[in-house]
């Protein structure tokens, strides 16, 4: 009995001596003090549980970076014309760009993320519409197809995508496709060996062998992308999977992408080839293949494909966000998803409706996720004493993550407005400087508010205690969701 209890005593120690180390290495990181406080509280109140979170979720590679953009020797010269992009604004008189140009002029700094012109769009507002029009281009291709998704399922319109990619490999079609380990971990090893039989390049951004044991499962490719040819391109909100077209049980699954055409194109064709370097580990030979110059004068839409993570110096599309929002001076439209935002978003969004903004924010009735659904109400309070408009989409679930500011800018991508998206995901998104895109991306949100339910300060204030109670706790954990 007495050697149990010692071996006891040994073992508590031991941990003791464990959580100790790891709440100093949380404080000499002078990471956010919320964020501190709520690592700091997780380790304690959760014994084991707690740690193991950490350990899985905690870690911070902005700074350690996962991997550095300026070693791939084909892009250097990016650096160079963002700073002549720099230069050249300061004498520019276009309306459009001097609205916006304190942020684009940050990201060119931030993140060397140029501006593009000759560009066109097209806007993508369901499952259905954006997948037939993939499928169209893809069969179509000639040089070469790439995809990167967070989410591939082995269903219909998964299986459908496969087949095509299959038939342009054995055609002669260069095919590369990424899928994060963990939004794709029901894909099936038949299922891959099938795509790689045929000639399709399958990589896994980040493997996870043993979840448990990975302190990268924490950083996850929420990123959506397809080029073809290196002349169109994709990105937004929808993965690959049947309930982006059938929905859930909660009703219709509502969602935006968007189609490019032009030089943006190129810029997010980097963005993928960066992403194959890294996951493959190998370098590539001669990219300039892939970033062919667009063949018409597609007119002179300007937008900047922001990209950000853990291998860049700064959280660049959240701080272009916070420039947008401080800028504005009408109204700002936002639909995500989740909205568990940092504290430099949440007092921009905050400030700008006591300063008169309009300023409204569409969310889903339901969630996905319990956690969120109730960390994500737990700011509703604050926003509306802010006098800032929610609006509950009641139709199904409003997966859609875009923004809209003063009818002169949007952005459409993949980001949430939350920190995970912010701080700690690899993500993307266009970044629009157009009056005309903005407009029916603004028609579309003004559109889903006839299926919203408004929600008044004097309505939350009444709701459940129990739902309040709900919230308080979830809060909590939403500077770690």
């Amino acid at each position: 009995m007495d050697i149990m209890n010692y071996t006891w005593e040994i073992i508590l120690i031991l941990y003791l001596i464990v959580i100790i180390t790891v709440v100093a290495g949380v404080l000499s990181e002078k990471r956010n003090p919320v964020k501190t406080v709520s690592w700091i509280t997780v380790i304690l109140m959760l014994p084991i549980a707690g740690l193991v979170f950490f350990i899985l979720f905690g870690q911070s590679y902005r700074r350690k970076k996962i991997f550095n953009r300026k070693i791939l020797r084909d892009l250097k010269q990016i650096e160079q014309y963002s700073k002549k992009q720099v230069k050249e604004l300061a004498k520019s008189n276009d309306l459009h760009l001097q609205n916006n140009i304190k942020t684009i002029r940050l990201l060119l700094n931030n993140s060397k993320t140029l501006l593009t012109y000759n560009n066109t769009i097209k806007i993508l507002n369901n499952g259905a519409n954006t997948f037939e029009d993939i499928i169209e281009e893809l069969k179509n291709a000639k040089e070469s197809i790439h995809l990167e998704y967070y989410i591939y399922e082995n269903d219909n319109i998964g299986n459908r995508i496969a087949d095509i990619l299959i038939e342009k490999a054995l055609q002669g079609v260069e095919v590369r496709f990424i899928y994060d380990d963990v939004g794709s971990w029901h894909i099936p090893r038949k299922f891959l060996r099938k795509l790689k039989n045929a000639g399709v390049q399958t990589h896994c951004f980040i493997p996870v062998v043993f979840p448990i044991l990975s302190s990268k499962i924490n950083h996850r490719n929420h990123r959506k992308i397809i080029v073809i040819d290196g002349l169109i391109g994709y990105t937004g909100g929808i993965n690959i999977a049947d309930r982006y077209i059938e929905g859930t049980k909660n009703g219709i699954w509502r969602d935006t992408h968007i189609k490019l055409q032009g030089e943006a194109v190129r810029m997010l064709q980097i963005t993928f080839l960066t992403d194959w370097i890294f996951a493959t580990k190998k370098t590539m030979d001669n990219t300039a293949k892939y970033l062919p110059q667009p063949t018409a004068d597609l007119g002179s839409l300007p937008v900047q494909i922001a990209a950000s993570g853990p291998d860049s110096n700064w959280a660049s599309i959240m701080q272009a966000y916070f420039t947008a929002i401080t800028d504005a001076k009408h109204h700002i439209y936002i639909s995500s998803p989740y909205f568990m935002p940092n504290e430099a978003v949440l007092t921009a969004l905050k400030v700008a409706a006591l300063s008169g903004i309009d300023v409204r924010i569409m969310l889903p009735e339901k969630s996905d996720s319990k956690l969120v659904h109730w960390a994500s109400r737990s700011y509703f309070r604050e926003l509306l004493e802010a006098k800032i408009k929610i609006y509950l989409y009641t139709k199904g679930f409003n997966h859609s993550k875009l923004m809209t500011v003063d009818g002169n800018f949007s952005t459409i991508g993949s980001v949430n407005m939350d920190e995970r998206s912010f701080e700690v995901n690899f993500e993307i998104t266009a970044m629009i400087y157009d009056e005309k895109t903005t407009a029916e991306v603004e028609q579309a949100f003004l559109t889903d508010l006839n299926d919203c339910e408004y929600i008044t300060l004097q309505r939350w204030k009444n709701r459940k205690h129990k739902d309040n109670f709900k919230e308080s706790i979830a809060r909590l954990f939403s500077p770690l969701l």
